[in-house]
């Protein structure tokens, strides 16, 4: 067996797949009628109106999630225009518009925002409102990458890995996929342990495979799961052993089956 990767190339903050209500009351966007006789009300802190809409994203209420990033992306934050990029790209609270989504993540990575970045180099890799332009993809991965963004540092990875976007190099694969394990990204480290089973850009170390395999797998990650239970099958790098193979096939699929239900 060669070990199951993670393939999908994606970036977080409701993420763009790959990978993209605050209260009517206190919100002055939403209600504007001051009382007769008194001064307007005093308009609320940027920073309030964002950890409100992010709280309501997170609520699924998108509609008046969707409004208070507006307000606060108008007032500077950054973040919030991330997160309307991603919004308008997935058709949360409004219709799907990939011309806007690309809008709001070009202006918050010109901000320094790298989750903006990588969300940037999603919509090329997919080709959402945009020429499918691989090339371009890897280029904003890496911009996102050096930014500390560890799924970016994945997406550059695997493109290295794939010899999508420019040639392959597995070393360099290896590289950028340390780097993101290192910042606990679990596609990363079982991505590590399907290179070293297999020898890409290193020596084949089952031990090592297997090291790296409980490491993701002890972050929830299905793909890991199920290539530790294929070595406990084989007895590769590990001692052989059907029951232990049995319950990490077990718990591959119970978390397969999480995913698949958004959990």
């Amino acid at each position: 067996m060669s070990g199951v990767s993670d393939l999908k190339v994606t970036c977080r903050r409701g993420e763009l797949s790959l990978v993209v209500v605050l209260l009517l009351a206190g919100f002055p966007l939403l209600a504007q009628i001051s009382s007769p006789g008194n001064a307007p009300p005093p308009k609320a802190n940027p920073q309030t109106i964002l950890d409100r809409a992010v709280e309501m994203y997170e609520s699924k209420k998108y509609a008046t999630a969707l409004l208070a990033f507006q307000e606060a992306a108008a007032a500077g934050k950054t973040e919030a225009a991330s997160y309307l990029g991603v919004m308008y790209s997935a058709g949360q609270g409004t219709a799907i518009n990939y011309d806007e989504a690309m809008t709001w993540l070009r202006k918050a990575a010109a901000a320094g925002d790298s989750q903006a970045m990588c969300n940037v180099g999603v919509l090329f890799y997919q080709g959402l409102g945009v020429p499918h332009r691989p090339d371009l993809a890897r280029q904003w991965f890496l911009r996102a990458a050096n930014g500390g963004n560890n799924q970016a540092m994945f997406n550059v990875g695997a493109m290295y890995r794939d010899g999508a976007g420019g040639p392959a190099d597995p070393a360099e694969a290896m590289a950028w996929f340390f780097r993101a394990a290192a910042e606990q990204n679990d596609k990363a480290m079982n991505s590590m342990g399907v290179m070293y089973q297999n020898g890409q850009g290193v020596l084949v170390d089952y031990p090592e495979a297997a090291r790296w395999y409980r490491k993701a797998a002890d972050l929830g990650n299905a793909s890991a799961m199920y290539n530790l239970a294929t070595l406990y099958d084989e007895g590769r790098g590990v001692p052989k052993d059907p029951a232990e193979a049995r319950k990490w096939l077990d718990k591959a699929a119970e978390a397969r089956a999480r995913e698949d239900l958004g959990q």
